[in-house]
This record gives C-alpha cells, sequence and structure tokens, in this order.
C-alpha cells in the first residue's frame, strides 16, 4: 500500500515537474518567435473572432445572471439590518473587483481552453504540426502565438463588457425586485467605481489570459498517442486552467492591495 502510495505521489510529482518545466519552455519559444518575422495578422485575427465574438453570448448571460443573483442576495441579506442602500455600492465594487474578472475567465477557460487543448491535440494527431515543421515554418508562430495574443487582447474587452452587463444585471434586481429607486442605484453604483476597483480587476486580466492559453496550448502539443489522448489533454487544459485562475486570483488580489496601500 505504502510503496503504491509512493508511486502514485512520485508520478504525480514527475508530472507536475514535466508541465512546470514545458510551460516555461514554451513561454520562452513564444517571446523568441514573436519578435521575428513573418507575423500571420489573418490567423490572429480569426483566433480574435473565434475566441471573443463567440464567446460574447456567454459572457453576456453569465455576467448578467451573477449581477442579478449578487444584488438579490445582498438585498434580502442587509434588509434584516436596513442595510438595502448598499446594495449598489457592495455589487459594483466586488463585480468590479473579483466577480467580473474571475467568472469571465473561467467561463473563456472551459469554452477556448477546452478549444484550444482539442484543436492543437487534432493537429498533433493527423500530423499538421509536423507538415508545418517541413515546410520550414514554425508552429509556435502558426499555432501557438496567434491564439495566447488573442486571449491578451480579448479577456479584458469581455471584462470590460461583463463589468458593465453585470451591473446593469444588479440594477434591474434592485430596482424590480429591491425597490429601489433607478436614479439613487445608479448613482451609488457611479460613486463606488472608483478607478482603483476597475483597475485591480483589469490587471488581473492579463495574467488570467496567460493562465488560460500558454497551459490550454501546451497539453495540445504533448499530445502522442492517438484520439484518446486529445479527450485527456482537453480535461487537463480547462481543470490547470481554472485551478490556476482560481489560486492566481487570491494572490493577484493581494499584489494588488499592498500596490494600493503603496501608491
Amino acid at each position: 500500500m505504502t510503496d503504491s502510495h509512493n508511486h502514485s505521489f512520485k508520478d504525480w510529482a514527475v508530472e507536475q515537474l514535466e508541465f512546470y518545466g514545458g510551460v516555461a519552455l514554451l513561454t520562452r519559444d513564444c517571446i523568441r518567435e514573436g519578435f521575428k518575422k513573418p507575423h500571420y495578422w489573418g490567423l490572429l485575427s480569426e483566433q480574435i473572432y473565434q475566441i471573443g465574438v463567440k464567446s460574447f453570448p456567454l459572457v453576456l448571460v453569465t455576467s448578467a445572471t451573477i449581477g442579478a443573483v449578487m444584488s438579490l442576495q445582498f438585498g434580502y441579506g442587509l434588509e434584516k439590518f436596513g442595510g438595502k442602500p448598499y446594495v449598489p455600492r457592495l455589487v459594483a465594487s466586488t463585480i468590479f473587483r473579483e466577480i467580473g474578472p474571475m467568472f469571465t475567465s473561467l467561463m473563456l477557460a472551459a469554452r477556448v481552453g477546452a478549444g484550444m487543448a482539442s484543436e492543437i491535440g487534432s493537429m498533433v494527431v493527423t500530423q499538421q504540426v509536423d507538415a508545418i515543421r517541413a515546410l520550414g515554418t514554425s508552429p509556435i508562430k502558426k499555432i501557438v502565438l496567434p491564439r495566447i495574443i488573442a486571449c491578451l487582447i480579448i479577456l479584458p474587452l469581455l471584462v470590460a463588457m461583463a463589468n458593465v452587463i453585470g451591473n446593469t444585471g444588479g440594477w434591474l434586481i434592485g430596482v424590480n425586485e429591491l425597490g429601489l429607486d433607478p436614479q439613487f442605484y445608479y448613482r451609488r453604483a457611479l460613486m463606488t467605481a472608483n478607478i482603483k476597483d476597475y483597475l485591480a480587476g483589469f490587471g488581473k486580466t492579463f495574467f488570467f489570459s496567460l493562465f488560460i492559453s500558454i497551459p490550454s496550448c501546451y497539453y495540445g502539443l504533448t499530445v502522442k498517442n492517438g484520439t484518446q489522448e486529445v479527450g485527456m489533454a482537453t480535461r487537463k487544459a480547462v481543470v490547470t486552467s481554472s485551478l490556476m485562475i482560481l489560486i492566481g486570483d487570491f494572490f493577484l488580489g493581494k499584489v494588488f492591495w499592498m500596490l494600493e496601500k503603496w501608491l
């Protein structure tokens, strides 16, 4: 029993080291290749469409629902203490700082991370990646970089939209369910929405976009034996990206609080 436990822990530890080492090497290659010509703008614009435009309906529904639920829960919870007027401020600052960036990133990790890993994995299995190499072109430039850069461009934009939509959902519930005055809710939310809250949430999105795109591309490229591994790579990509977002959110939150105190 102990031997099997030790063996499984050893396997897990080796897998973790391989992952972090592989991600570090992939990041290094991306930085190196990023400055070299040619640049494939067509592939980048296609990825922006695939990642951004197609994810928007999902982000719209998620953020509106979260804003509405938060407004409802805060409203009913604070009603006992006569704290309903604080709902706009609580909803606005929570969405800007935490909920907007984190939930949008998790939705994107589920949709885009899975798509990247399965797409690249399928290309490896069908030897398209080998064909790109045989033609003297870098797979990093043609496959990986467009996806990473598209994520870096799109996620902050989606989060900015999610913040507005989430607060609109909160406003609708605050006015219709909690009986708050529309002008009062709007003014309090605007008063709360200071630039520090917004930038703290917005700054996280660049890290989250890397947490989604780099592990997903890595798992896709490491597929070796047939289509069964494509499914495993997809699952690992979604789980790893989601965990990195959740754990990273805590540490990034701490860093931004410390920066605010110093500035």
